[in-house]
């Protein structure tokens, strides 16, 4: 899926909560999915009367405090914020359709947290501390602050893939499926090379690429309204997404590696010496 959520996804719909929710007082929260609400103390029902006084990221999870207590949510795979103007008065009904949590705001604005499917991963928290969100007490350190020395020292302690390092929340926080693909593509290396078998100039290149591709991606969405970002993510990738298709930077086809519920892209001739990948499924990596 193109436009999973990640780091610079979340980061540019914080500036734009920011810009239009800080400041205004939670009317009401309807709930209309009941399996995304993961805590019960304190209540949704505490949020109504409060002013929301701030915005913030922390990886892939969007916070937004309200008068000291924490909106949490992870949007998951197919989840997205939609602000809306003139919000209907009457209560969802549950179950109907993708919506899964309406929050209402003074002069009737707010937003609708939406999940696409069948498969529900979108979860809320109302918690006192984001850390009391279990997904953000694991949190690494965020992708855009780790410096060189540091992420050479996460890399040499994994012995997997380069691909599975990159996405691990807990060991570097904001990177998903989308983006590690145009990381490893920027930095010329194998989804599956072994983090910890990497040259200090492959750990300068990769640490570069993340840096830059985040980077460069915030740049293209911060500023964009809510509605927009997910067809600005698609235009600025290179390969991700792009089976098929040539690789804007060599020419060479696109390749994909399919595997049960996910698949990753990368281009041969950027990355693995022009050699396809083996699929997983049918015979042993290449590495």
């Amino acid at each position: 899926m193109v436009a999973v959520p990640e780091l610079p996804e979340v980061e540019a719909l914080v500036a734009f909560l920011r810009e239009n929710a800080v400041g205004r007082v939670v009317t009401r929260v309807d709930l209309a999915a009941v399996q995304a609400i993961k805590t019960f103390d304190p209540p949704l029902t505490a949020l109504g009367g409060l002013e929301v006084t701030g915005a913030t990221r922390h990886g892939k999870f969007l916070d937004l405090d309200v008068s000291g207590l924490h909106l949490v949510v992870h949007l998951a795979r197919a989840g997205w914020l939609h602000w809306r103007s003139g919000l209907p008065t009457a209560p969802p009904k549950p179950g109907k359709g993708p919506l899964a949590l309406r929050v209402h705001l003074e002069e009737g604005e707010g937003f609708d947290l939406t999940e696409q499917g069948t498969r529900k991963g979108l979860a809320v928290y109302v918690v006192r501390r984001p850390a009391d969100v279990p997904g953000v007490a694991r949190l690494g350190p965020d992708a855009l602050e780790v410096d060189r020395e540091t992420f050479a020292a996460l890399m040499a302690g994994r012995s997997g893939q380069l691909k599975g390092a990159l996405t691990d929340q807990t060991l570097i926080a904001g990177i998903g499926n989308a983006y590690s693909d145009e990381i490893l593509h920027a930095a010329r290396l194998s989804p599956f090379k072994s983090a910890d078998k990497l040259k200090d100039d492959e750990l300068i290149r990769l640490h570069d690429a993340m840096r830059q591709t985040l980077t460069d991606a915030l740049g293209r969405q911060v500023g964009q309204k809510a509605a927009t970002l997910k067809g600005e993510k698609r235009s600025g990738l290179q390969v991700h997404a792009r089976t098929g298709l040539p690789c804007p930077v060599c020419g060479d086809t696109v390749r994909e590696v399919s595997f049960a519920d996910t698949s990753l892209q990368y281009c041969p001739t950027c990355q693995t010496g022009g050699k396809p990948l083996a699929d997983r499924r049918m015979s042993k990596l290449l590495r």
